[in-house]
């Protein structure tokens, strides 16, 4: 079989995955008993892609928690970061990294690409609530005075990211001054999100300090020129193979690809009112993109979208337009996530049927 142009490739998995998001906000969580003793390792990373620092985490934690059941949750419909960004490979192949590499059962995350960062935090910690984590590992960069906050949590206390400081919610006492690490920011992001829906994490978290001699930028930079060998030792060689069969098959690298003939039609075609309507665009960019409009290229539409708080903000707002999700549609989903545990990967049937029985009151679905 002919693969599928990038271009087309992309386009496709967008418009699949937006059905994903439409349908699940006709589904309510299900009811059940627990039948299954197994500890719950829910630990969420985007593996993109896994590298010898996500493996670190991964074996740390599980052996910390020999019986345990390793859980990976990896962001999933509509394959877009945080930042905004393509990922390099689709969640089905950075699942299957992490089953060949340890993980149990990967399940999909939320969709990033279309959230604000306090929302894809509530995403997560809904999901930490869904799975019943017993355990949620995360790494972290170290740094004078961070211990202090790491302990607080591990207590149970929230911690919360306020303009340039961190405060104990309880106490209000500040306990940092300046910003975090991106990595420890979601440490702290998290703290608070799992607190405002009243799940008590005492004791949940495991902290791993990360390895050094691991550059997600150097990795990104070597599958793009297609010289992989110049990060062997930073990446394992499964993922090496993994990368090599997606790049083989012209799904690899994706994070240069756009949908970009659908974010000009929605631009150039659309009511203002449908695209202020959209997750994550403003009245000024709405206004922007009526006046400037018709535009032949993404460098155009992206000069008129309104700076944000986040110099991600750009990025984020082309990942809008390429989902095509309105905000209201966004707030329904997060309301009720998830309505729907979609298992993307799994190590064997002996342990999917007691990742069942650890959570029958959630709906499942095998994607694969």
């Amino acid at each position: 079989m002919i693969p599928l142009p990038k271009e087309d490739f992309v386009r496709n998995f967008l418009k699949k995955d937006r059905k994903l998001i439409l349908d699940d906000v006709r589904h309510k969580p299900g009811k059940g008993y627990v039948e299954s003793d197994a500890k719950i390792i829910a630990d969420f990373t985007e593996y993109n892609p896994l590298h010898n620092g996500h493996l670190h985490c991964m074996m740390e934690a599980k052996r910390m928690v020999p019986e345990g059941i390793f859980t990976a949750i990896v962001p999933g419909p509509l394959e877009r970061s945080g930042r905004g960004l393509p990922y390099i490979i689709t969640r089905y192949a950075r699942a299957q990294a992490a089953v060949e590499l340890g993980a149990d059962v990967v399940v999909e995350g939320p969709p990033m690409g279309i959230m604000g960062s306090g929302q894809y935090s509530l995403c997560l910690s809904k999901m930490f609530q869904a799975l019943d984590a017993d355990h949620i590992p995360r790494g972290y960069k170290p740094f004078p005075g961070f211990e202090d906050i790491l302990e607080r949590i591990k207590e149970g206390r929230a911690v919360v990211p306020k303009p340039y400081r961190i405060v104990d919610l309880e106490s209000k006492e500040v306990l940092l001054k300046g910003k975090l690490d991106e990595d420890n920011y979601v440490i702290v992001s998290f703290s608070k999100s799992l607190n405002k829906i009243g799940f008590d994490f005492k004791d949940k978290f495991i902290f791993i300090k990360r390895i050094e001699g691991v550059s997600g930028t150097k990795i990104r930079e070597a599958i793009q020129s297609s010289h992989l060998e110049s990060v062997k030792e930073m990446l394992p060689g499964e993922t090496i193979e993994i990368l090599k069969e997606e790049m083989a098959h012209d799904r690899a690298p994706l994070d240069q690809t756009r949908d970009a003939p659908g974010i000009l039609e929605r631009v150039n075609e659309s009511s203002p009112w449908d695209i202020k309507s959209l997750a994550l665009i403003d009245e000024r960019t709405t206004e922007a993109f009526m006046e400037n409009r018709p535009f032949n290229s993404l460098e155009d539409i992206s000069s008129s979208i309104s700076r944000g708080f986040s110099r991600h903000h750009k990025n984020r707002v082309l990942s809008s337009l390429e989902a095509g999700i309105f905000k209201e549609v966004v707030h329904r989903y997060i309301e009720n996530y998830p309505q729907t545990i979609r298992i993307l990967n799994y190590k064997n049937r002996d342990i999917l049927k007691e990742f069942k029985k650890r959570i029958p009151h959630r709906r499942l679905e095998i994607c694969q």
